[in-house]
């Protein structure tokens, strides 16, 4: 069996496990917040190990001594039980230091202290800062909001849970989805069924690795729009390609010819099962009719619809997690885990780029209410470009034109390859500016920070990059948030339009990513 999701988690002091009392240096009025002992004493339980990681800028400032903060930390140790490993950055905001949040500084150390990766970390915090330093870090951010809380940081909370027992409990939950329920014998043939984007496809990377590990063969029914993701999954034997009217975002009819000539072809694969993953939007019936009409003895799927007898195993899930976890607990529910020491990262097979050190940014998304204004990523490229940043910008078949105009004479248009040649561009990049679209999945498959330009119209902890260095920007709160909507519905796209040059540039900085060749500064917008 594979490693659990998570190894640790890192709690904020204050306003977190303790009630904020600025620049506290006197033990006695250390006091917990509400469930801050049932939520470490539940997660201390199940043998995860427990770690702070807390701003104490009142050392630089002379508001308290060295032997004052240790005294308080040492009390919070005596209230709640000796944590692992405590981190404490004791500079103030003008010192620049990689340790203070929002920089993962802290983060990154403790993970190293306890033994394990950023990625394998859960950072539970009450404010904004908490959060950007666990997506720069790379690891999953729990906001536990409270008075002090703004509406903006809320509203851009990744996951957000109502006080630290919830907290707990969502880590737990999540942990818990993940672990294989009992099943059959092993499987001569698993048939694995994602027909969606290439972005969609790379997020199910990690569940069909699960199927591959406990299969004898894995074949995978995917549309064409995410064909060239599939070829680049490990774990997969052979790709069956068929484009699904009751998933495909231009759908045609429902023919009856091509409905049997597909029932054969899923005959002909001779797998014993099927496992099929879908969006929360989408439903999985109509194919499970059909894998039952191809002779399928058992079928896996997440179905809120009463599913009859076209499901052997109904799967159930909450809403808001993230999809690579989303698919990863339905490969489980039908019985399947992760090869042991399989991290359950995003995975890809293309070549490795030796070198690199450029900055890639990637204009284009699969759909317009997700695009950021190309005029300004054409003057995001020249303020990278003036950085002293090598930036190249990439685009797919149909955006040529677009990438050319975001590069202007200050980046270089990369020119148009395919998706494999893309993930080995990009793993030799510092980091990806890019849209909620693919490449920001591909990015996190072969290990590359990304700059997520993100527009709210789902949710950022379903489908922001997934466990890689990250930081958000755009307006979280817009009035797109959560409408699922292809085309902006807003004026001016105010969720990205407002987006500037030095908000890209402070975000690479953030991920520790400097200019290899820097020029004299020049004053950007």
């Amino acid at each position: 069996m594979s490693e659990p999701l998570y190894d640790a988690v890192l709690f904020d002091r204050d306003g977190t496990l303790v009630v904020d009392v600025p620049y506290n240096g006197d033990p006695e009025l250390v006091r917990l917040m509400p469930g801050a002992e049932e939520a470490v004493g539940r997660l201390r339980a199940a043998g995860l190990r427990l770690g702070v990681v807390t701003n104490q800028s009142g050392l630089a400032r002379g508001r308290f001594t060295a032997d004052q903060m240790d005294a308080v930390n040492h009390r919070v140790d005596e209230l709640l039980g000796p944590f692992d490993t405590w981190q404490v950055c004791p500079h103030d905001d003008t010192a620049g230091c990689p340790c203070r949040k929002p920089a993962p500084g802290m983060v990154l150390a403790a993970a190293a202290a306890l033994g394990t990766t950023p990625g394998r970390c859960v950072v539970v915090g009450d404010i904004g800062r908490d959060m950007e330093a666990a997506l720069a870090a790379g690891a999953t951010g729990i906001l536990v909001p409270t008075d002090v809380t703004l509406a903006a940081e809320v509203a851009a909370g990744p996951h957000r849970a109502a006080d630290l027992p919830a907290a707990a409990g969502l880590i737990l939950s999540r942990r818990a989805l993940l672990t294989p329920a009992a099943r059959p014998a092993r499987p001569r043939t698993v048939l694995a069924v994602r027909s969606d984007s290439a972005g969609d496809v790379l997020v199910t990377g990690p569940a069909i690795r699960a199927l591959k590990a406990g299969a004898d063969r894995v074949v995978l029914l995917c549309g064409p729009r995410g064909r060239s993701a599939a070829e680049l999954l490990p774990g997969v034997d052979e790709i069956v390609e068929w484009r699904l009217p009751w998933i495909d975002p231009e759908p045609g009819p429902v023919a009856a010819d091509d409905m049997r000539a597909l029932t054969e072809r899923l005959r002909a694969t001779g797998a014993d099962e099927a496992v099929v993953f879908t969006s929360f939007h989408q439903s999985a019936l109509p194919l499970a009719l059909l894998l039952r009409t191809a002779g399928v003895g058992r079928i896996t799927a997440i179905s809120e619809d009463y599913p009859g007898s076209l499901l052997d195993v109904r799967h159930r899930v909450p809403q808001g997690l993230p999809e690579a976890e989303r698919a990863l607990s339905v490969a489980a529910a039908a019985g399947f885990s992760l090869a042991e020491g399989d991290d359950g990262g995003l995975k890809v097979t293309a070549p490795r780029m030796t070198g690199g050190g450029h900055l890639v940014v990637h204009p284009g998304a699969s759909c317009e209410a997700r695009s950021a204004p190309p005029e300004n990523l054409r003057r995001i490229v020249a303020a990278l470009a003036a950085e002293g940043h090598r930036v190249l910008v990439t685009g797919g078949p149909g955006e040529r034109q677009l990438a050319a105009l975001v590069a202007g004479t200050a980046g270089t248009d990369a020119g148009p390859m395919s998706l494999a040649d893309l993930a080995t561009l990009l793993s030799g990049a510092a980091c990806l500016i890019v849209a909620n679209t693919g490449p920001a999945h591909l990015a996190a498959a072969v290990g590359t920070p990304v700059i997520s330009l993100y527009a709210p119209t789902v949710p950022y902890g379903q489908w922001g990059p997934y466990r890689v260095p990250a930081v958000r920007l755009g307006d979280p709160a817009a009035p797109c948030r959560d409408t699922r909507a292809t085309r902006c519905p807003v004026p001016g796209h105010p969720c990205l339009a407002t987006v500037e040059p030095r908000d890209v540039l402070k975000a690479v900085r953030r991920i520790g990513v400097t200019a290899p060749h820097p020029q004299e500064k020049v004053a950007v917008a």
